[in-house]
């Protein structure tokens, strides 16, 4: 089973810094965002390679991947062999790369990685958002597991004046992933999928529900992501591709907490969530209070 990580962009909300590094490269801590994304996307069952739809101008995402073998013997002659083990892991990973060559939406995207997914479900993954605790895929494939291997794609609530930002799902809620009793918008809840609306007027929206950047598809969407025609912004839209699905397969829907994960798709979002990581993890916080203190932001806690 494969996953697939959109990464071909050109990253201008990051300019001028993304003209020479791409932005999953930019670090969180001490490792890139598209990293940790990687590693979420092995965590489920099953996940055996992760193909990185990338941009032939964006070679440095590659390189990372790449084993180095010159570099670790560097770093271990001078005695950094926890260094050396860190990238050694990094660069050993199973990943791969298919190109997109010219930006015509995550649909397109999607579809560049056809030949390499095969005839299997698998796993999309948005590279500007992870998971710490790589739990959210792990719970997406148990609900298609419960539903006869059906697609499933990750949603949470969004209050009422927020759903024309994006792109929403009707249906109903038909029980839990746990089996407990949940509510419609409860994290945990499931639900079949009748639909899929793009950016409605909160008077029109079927629920509140929006679609995070996580899904787990049916091979059947590159079938129909090879004739899928232009859809907002000139582009080929994923989630016009889900809807033709619809007509044919069953599709469900997790709800999920998204403030357990990290967006890091903005400068000011990416900002934030070093903050936070760097709070929460006992090797770096002491530190990071201190630079702040010395910053004179010391109450930004």
């Amino acid at each position: 089973m494969k996953a697939v990580i959109p990464a071909a962009g050109l990253g201008t909300r990051f300019l001028p810094a993304t003209k020479g590094t791409p932005k999953e490269l930019l670090p969180v801590l001490s490792k890139p965002v598209i990293q940790y994304v990687v590693e979420e996307a092995l965590e489920p069952e099953g996940v055996d390679e992760v193909i990185i739809v990338n941009s032939r101008e964006k070679p440095q995402i590659e390189s990372y991947f790449r084993v180095d073998g010159g570099f670790e013997d560097m770093l271990r002659k001078r005695g950094k062999k926890a260094e050396a083990d860190l990238v050694h892991e990094a660069s050993s990973m199973p990943v791969s790369f298919v190109y997109q060559d010219n930006p015509r939406g995550l649909g397109h995207a999607v579809y560049c990685a056809a030949e390499a997914v095969g005839d299997e479900p698998f796993f999309v993954l948005l590279g500007d958002y992870f998971v710490p605790d790589r739990q959210m895929c792990v719970r997406m494939a148990e609900v298609s597991k419960q539903h006869g291997n059906a697609s499933v794609i990750a949603v949470a609530p969004v209050p009422a004046d927020q759903v024309s930002r994006y792109g929403i799902i009707a249906g109903e809620c038909v029980g839990s992933l746990d089996g407990a009793d949940a509510t419609d918008e409860q994290e945990g809840a499931v639900w079949k999928v009748t639909g899929l609306v793009e950016k409605p007027a909160p008077e029109d929206a079927p629920s509140h529900l929006f679609i995070v950047g996580r899904y787990l598809l049916s091979p059947r969407i590159m079938d129909l992501l090879a004739d899928q025609g232009v859809g907002a912004g000139g582009e080929i839209q994923l989630t016009d591709a889900m809807e033709r699905l619809l007509a044919e397969e069953d599709m469900y829907a997790l709800v999920v907490d998204v403030d357990e994960g990290c967006d890091t798709g903005t400068p000011a979002a990416w900002a934030g969530v070093n903050a936070r990581l760097a709070l929460k993890d006992p090797a770096t916080r002491e530190a990071f209070l201190e630079a702040l203190g010395r910053s004179g932001l010391s109450q930004a806690e």
